[in-house]
């Protein structure tokens, strides 16, 4: 410390936050991602119903590897027909578009499809068909968001981290 008196106070710069770069809050992920959940049950549901799914479910027999695989199928390929769009051009899912938050590189731009976008939901959606081992690691996956970056696993794989809009 400088103890002449006739020098001029010295402050440490601090650039003011950028509000429209606030990370997302845990709530609105969690809504955002309850959203997209209800939205998928109103596709998978139906179809299971009408392939005799919860026929088998209801006598206590387990589906085949073949009925889930084609059910995960669906699933992915209903969620890629519903977000795609919102996802490549805003980054965003329709419930993260409902709730004003979005997907975003750590620059802060939009994700790339390539570089990003697989890669997270890659991490996102397919270690949850391994059985046990999957439904460990996708809690893991989500208790990351306690974390001091708010960014669970899928976001710290793809690089991406979720925003205001």
């Amino acid at each position: 410390m400088d103890n002449d008196i006739y020098t001029a106070p010295q402050a440490e710069l601090v650039e003011p936050s950028n509000e429209v770069n606030a990370l997302a809050s845990r709530w609105k992920r969690l809504w955002a991602s309850m959203l997209d959940s209800l939205i998928m049950l109103s596709v998978i549901l139906p179809a299971m119903y009408f392939t005799g799914g919860f026929d088998g479910m209801s006598k206590g027999v387990q589906p085949s590897f073949e009925y889930s695989l084609m059910i995960t199928t669906l699933g992915i390929v209903a969620f890629i027909i519903i977000n795609i769009n919102l996802l490549v051009n805003y980054g965003q899912t329709v419930g993260k578009k409902i709730l004003g938050i979005k997907i975003v590189d750590l620059e802060g731009n939009l994700p790339s499809l390539k570089k990003h976008l697989l890669k997270r939901y890659a991490v996102y959606f397919l270690p949850d068909q391994v059985p046990v081992v999957g439904q460990f690691f996708s809690m893991i996956n989500i208790l990351f968001i306690f974390g001091k970056e708010k960014r669970c696993i899928h976001d710290l794989v793809a690089e991406t981290k979720v925003i205001m809009a």
